[in-house]
């Protein structure tokens, strides 16, 4: 009786296959004309989670140079530090902002689960979306262009893109599913492995961009805020969707930020 291939070690396992899972993750996370391999493209797309943070490292490092150009030119901070959301925005198809404003109207204006998840799906923005988009974008410019002047603005900026999107698998791996089709259905449930290796490399990319201790600071922000996201999304919609993914991605991301804008006073 033929017996299975026995599985490759972790060693093995954590060291290859990085080139698709960059490709698959990029061409999930952003706009850009990747065409990876492989029929499957739910369970690739799970396995290849553990590439998100490096998808941020690509969006956050072209997000700072745009905030860094500008300052060069002698643009206001806040100025520069809404190029550099804006490039952001434009490189992924403002995919995430697009989440967070379909779950401030979901969430804000459903009666209940269903009401919440059909209207998450109207393409149409209302208030709460209006609203939330502009908290969110205004709280992160207005930390990043305080911290310009300390010249940590880009660093931080790649911090945030980066933790942001190191803690997704993890929230996938651990919360169902709010609905049986959509964006996050087809994208699978990452395993630990993959979910673990995200944030391991989103923890050391915080502690290298920012030093130890606000780099930990950024990642602690970042975990309190996915469980709150998490927590909030269970009792609203009892689990997640691409939209929450969204959400939860701007939450954390300016989360990070005011972390940092804080541990630098």
């Amino acid at each position: 009786m033929p017996t299975a291939d026995p599985e490759p070690p972790f060693s093995a396992r954590l060291l290859s296959g990085w080139g698709r899972d960059i490709a698959v993750a990029g061409a999930f996370l952003t706009r850009l004309p990747l065409r990876p391999a492989g029929a499957d493209a739910a369970c690739a797309l799970a396995l290849a989670a553990r590439a998100f943070p490096l998808i941020g490292l690509g969006v956050g490092a072209v997000a700072a140079g745009g905030l860094w150009l500008a300052s060069g030119l002698g643009l206001h901070p806040i100025g520069c530090a809404l190029i550099g959301l804006a490039l952001a925005a434009a490189l992924t198809g403002a995919l995430h902002e697009d989440g967070l404003a379909d779950v401030a109207d979901g969430f804000g204006g459903g009666s209940d689960c269903n009401a919440k998840l059909k209207i998450m799906r109207d393409s149409r923005i209302g208030a709460f979306g209006v609203l939330a988009l502009i908290f969110s974008v205004g709280i992160r410019t207005t930390v990043l262009g305080g911290l310009m002047g300390a010249g940590l603005a880009e660093a931080t900026l790649v911090c945030a893109a980066v933790v942001s999107r190191a803690v997704l698998p993890m929230m996938m791996a651990r919360m169902p599913l709010a609905r049986s089709d959509g964006l996050a259905a087809a994208a699978g449930t990452p395993n630990d492995e993959t979910a673990w290796t995200a944030l391991v490399l989103g923890t050391v990319g915080s502690i290298v961009l920012l030093g130890l201790m606000s780099g930990l600071i950024a990642v602690a922000s970042a975990c309190v805020t996915t469980v709150a996201v998490a927590w909030l999304s269970r009792r609203q919609i009892r689990g997640y969707t691409g939209d929450v993914l969204g959400a939860v991605q701007q939450a954390v991301e300016t989360a990070v930020i005011v972390a940092a804008g804080a541990t630098a006073l």
